[in-house]
């Protein structure tokens, strides 16, 4: 069973600084991409930033020069440094890993379970 915890999330003023982490956990044979996606109310799910197994980066345009992902393949973590963030960040953040149980097995997609972050002015 495969399961991705975030931690990390919380109140934050404008213009301060936040860091999430999402550990993927049980039988994992290999993570290829892993990544953060948000979800404010009334809004649809985006992405906010990927990473891949090689280090490179894609990020929203929205948050590009203030938030940085980064992740530790040991230890099956990715990051997510919010800097300067803005009350238009508010929104539930999700943790998503494309990973293959098995050798032989299809890559699938997971989630975590969300963790919210609200940015007060």
């Amino acid at each position: 069973q495969v399961q991705l915890v975030e931690s990390g999330g919380g109140l934050v003023q404008a213009g301060g600084s936040l860091r999430l982490s999402c550990a993927a956990s049980g039988s994992i044979f290999r993570i290829d991409s892993m990544g953060w996606y948000r979800e404010a109310p009334g809004k649809q799910r985006e992405l906010v930033a990927t990473i891949n197994s090689g280090g490179s980066t894609n990020y929203a345009d929205s948050v590009k020069g203030r938030f940085t992902i980064s992740r530790d393949n040991a230890k099956k973590i990715v990051y997510l440094q919010m800097n300067s963030p803005k009350p238009e960040d508010t929104a539930v953040y999700y943790c998503n890993a494309n990973l293959k149980v098995r050798l032989g097995l299809p890559m699938s997609n997971y989630w975590g379970q969300g963790t919210q972050v609200t940015v007060s002015s």
